[in-house]
């Protein structure tokens, strides 16, 4: 079974860190696009970082609003994706999710990909 699951939020004063994870389960990460969203006002979700590769390539994005703070990351022996999340502003608080789906072309998944529950981020002034 294809599974994926987020954990690693909390609550957390501004300036502070969290590391959020990415559990895969059922597949591995070889050719695939992983990424973490959040929702945004205004839209559906925001990408907040994504990370792919393939033939030895490692693909990373950053949202502007993150660049900087935010380090996606990926251990192949666990089959887990991190992302370490530096320098918290309470307007990151959010409930961030992790996706997965084929890397046809693009560094971050598609929306019909494979979805965890999300991981709450609290950040507090």
């Amino acid at each position: 079974e294809v599974q994926l699951q987020a954990s690693g939020g909390g609550l957390v004063q501004a300036g502070g860190s969290l590391r959020l994870s990415c559990a895969a389960s059922g597949f591995t990460f070889d050719d695939y696009a992983i990424g973490w969203f959040r929702p945004a006002p205004g839209k559906e979700r925001e990408r907040v970082s994504c990370i792919s590769t393939s033939d030895g390539r490692t693909y990373i994005y950053h949202a502007d609003s993150v660049k900087g703070r935010f380090t996606i990351s990926i251990d192949n022996a666990k089959n887990t994706v991190y992302l370490q999340m530096n320098s918290l502003k309470p307007e990151d608080t959010a409930v961030y999710y992790c996706a997965a789906s084929p890397a046809l072309g693009g560094i971050c998944p598609t929306f019909d990909g494979y979805w965890a529950q999300g991981t709450l981020v609290t950040v507090s002034s």
